[in-house]
């Protein structure tokens, strides 16, 4: 568990003492302590539990937030510390090109004394988070957003669009606009991304990017063993750098393959955590058992009943900095709490199994897209009929109708691989917004369409702009929070630059998702969770808890003349959605509940007091 902090000064302003005393303060995690290294212009802050990441040789300095998985192949001299060898690769290949080389999750700072230029850079994904600031004075970055709100001449606003798109949208377009945060004034590196600060003048660009390649050739067989070897290989490299690893553990086939590799190559039974629930609607208990039998030294199954809800969203907003994408994180929070407290020091999970495997359910939608989009009617209709054996289900309907309107609604025909804004899912809470506040009728999501395959769109809008950007930052502040580390796999930049290649019926096929890394499984996976095709979904029974008194608080909330004054919501639309979200839950009734709004709801507001309100009064008493 690290997090990193930097000034660049200008001017020969002298801000050592402000970024070591406020930053190093405001960073301050269970059980860490801060070191300061200042060279030249230049001075970074390191905070975290185990030795400082920080370097500095010969007028380079460097430090990061983060690991690197293969320091064996860096082209440096070797006996050299990660740091040496980073500024090794910095002197022979330039900033953006040395992070080319690089295989980590990480988010870098380097400080140039001879050229004076400061770079930043974040990995490939994203799964390490990196702010940063600009005054007439000083450039300043960090982890995370709230102590750059404490830097002179910072405003400490809201940006709005962020809040309104939050409030009143899906969490999907939460991070749409990659290079924003809640705060106006704060900007976020985007994944992939370096940015070089020389004087006034910044550039930012992009050293790496999936691109579009010929499909592979080779048939399943060859492929799945090609797949497997990067899985078991990048759970190796994980694990090589890790301490005291745990592994969450689901009843899907993400965090399953994950654990079952890294039983595969340590010969060893490893222990797992997983969140269940005494209401069904999301618990995988009875999905889990079995794996756990075969491939779990110890088990902890924490049960994520009897906590205060509102406090417990408190804390996670304070730990934070920002409001919580969904429900389901405030389960990961307290499952890592117990994590923590059972002397676990790097949780591994399964994110992006989904995304690269074609396991979210609406990428059938796009998988029958490229079918239709190739001619193949036959097949096409085949897969339509087996989703709707499958996958049929009382409010989300399956068949070939369904289909039809959904490929007109969300694909565009007229151009290959075009995928259309879901405007139904998007603006479903649009009026709960007020008008003055921020119009969300003028928010356009950005589309990314690099392809011309539907499915692959559909995958990279996830990976960099939907999904997966709000639930690395979630699982990274969950962890940091009770001082873990955490480790993705399936995020390895190999994996998705091999998924990219592999043909849409290799992960889509008579109505089953995943196929590929089903075949790739074999022998490594019990095979009633290799071959399980429904899956519960990894969510939280938010419904319950915002019912009886968990709905009186939120009523206390909406009824609040802070709340009111704030201006944010049209309270009658909340109230009429409330209303309804109470009458579909005690009445049990086949409709789709409003949790996620109410999460949505509840996390703006208790953000606005305990980050913005508390913010605005400190810097104001400054």
């Amino acid at each position: 568990m690290t997090r990193i902090a930097g000034v660049f000064t200008r001017h020969g302003a002298d801000e050592t003492g402000f970024i070591f005393s406020r930053v190093s303060a405001a960073m301050g995690e269970r059980g860490s302590t801060a070191h300061e290294h200042v060279l030249g212009a230049a001075s970074f802050c390191w905070s975290g539990s185990e030795s400082p990441i920080v370097a500095v040789k010969d007028g380079v300095m460097a430090i990061a937030d983060g690991h690197f998985y293969n320091l064996d192949e860096l082209d440096v001299p070797p006996g050299q510390s990660i740091f040496e060898r980073l500024i090794s690769l910095y002197r022979r290949y330039g900033f953006p090109n040395a992070l080319t080389r690089i295989n980590g999750d990480f988010a870098i700072a380097l400080f140039d004394q001879r050229t004076n230029i400061l770079w930043l850079g974040r990995d490939r994904v994203g799964h390490r988070p990196l702010y940063y600031v600009n005054t007439e004075d000083a450039f300043v970055f960090c982890s995370q957003p709230r102590p750059l709100l404490v830097v002179p001449g910072i405003s400490t606003e809201v940006n709005r669009r962020w809040v309104a798109v939050f409030a009143g949208s899906h969490y999907r377009y939460i991070d749409n606009e990659s290079e924003e945060s809640p705060f106006s004034a704060v900007r976020q590196l985007p994944a992939a991304s370096v940015l070089e600060v020389s004087g006034q003048i910044h550039r930012q660009t992009h050293y790496w990017k999936l691109e579009p390649q010929t499909e592979f050739a080779e048939d399943e067989q060859t492929l799945a063993l090609r797949y497997r070897d990067l899985l078991v290989d990048s759970v190796k490299r994980r694990l090589r750098v890790s301490k005291r690893p745990a592994f969450t553990l689901s009843g899907g086939m993400d965090s399953s393959s994950v654990l079952a590799c890294a039983v595969e190559l340590t010969g060893e039974k490893q222990d797992a955590f997983s969140s269940v629930y005494s209401d069904l609607t999301y618990d995988e208990s009875a999905d889990i058992k079995g794996f756990v039998r075969e491939k779990v030294a110890r088990w902890k199954p924490v049960l994520i009943e009897g906590f205060d809800l509102f406090n417990t969203v408190r804390e996670m907003v304070r730990a934070h900095d920002e409001p919580v994408a969904t429900a389901t994180w405030l389960s990961h929070f307290l499952l890592c709490r117990e994590v923590s407290a059972s002397n676990v020091s790097t949780l591994f999970g399964g994110l992006g199994g989904d995304e690269l495997n074609a396991g979210e359910y609406e990428y059938f939608i796009f998988h029958f897209a490229d079918l239709k989009r190739g001619g193949d009617n036959e097949r096409l209709m085949h897969e339509i009929r087996e989703w709707s054996f499958h996958h049929d289900h009382p409010i989300y309907r399956k068949s070939v109708e369904t289909a039809e309107r959904m490929l007109n609604r969300l694909t565009d025909s007229s151009a290959p691989g075009r995928v259309r804004v879901e405007r139904d899912r998007m603006a479903r809470y649009a009026r709960t917004v007020s008008r003055d506040y921020f119009d969300l009728g003028t928010f356009e999501p950005l589309h990314d369409h690099l392809f011309t395959s539907y499915l692959k769109n559909r995958t990279y809008q996830d990976i960099f702009r939907e999904t997966a950007p709000c639930c690395l930052r979630a699982e990274d502040r969950n962890c940091t929070a009770w001082g873990l580390d955490h480790m993705d796999p399936f995020f390895d930049y190999r994996l998705m630059e091999f998924m990219f290649r592999v043909p849409g019926s290799m992960k889509i096929r008579d109505g089953i998702t995943k196929r590929l890394l089903r075949e790739a499984m074999k022998g490594i996976l019990p095979e009633d969770t290799r071959t399980r095709v429904k899956k519960t979904g990894w969510n939280a029974p938010a419904h319950v808890w915002f019912s009886g008194k968990g709905m009186e608080h939120v009523l206390d909330l909406v009824h609040s003349r802070k709340f009111r004054e704030r201006g944010v919501y049209d309270v009658s639309e909340v109230m009429r959605l409330i209303n309804d979200h109470r009458l579909i839950v005690e009445k049990n009734l086949v409709r789709e509940n409003h949790m996620m709004f109410i999460w949505q709801l509840v996390n703006i507001e208790l953000w606005f007091q305990e980050i913005v309100d508390r913010q605005s009064t400190t810097t104001l008493a400054a």
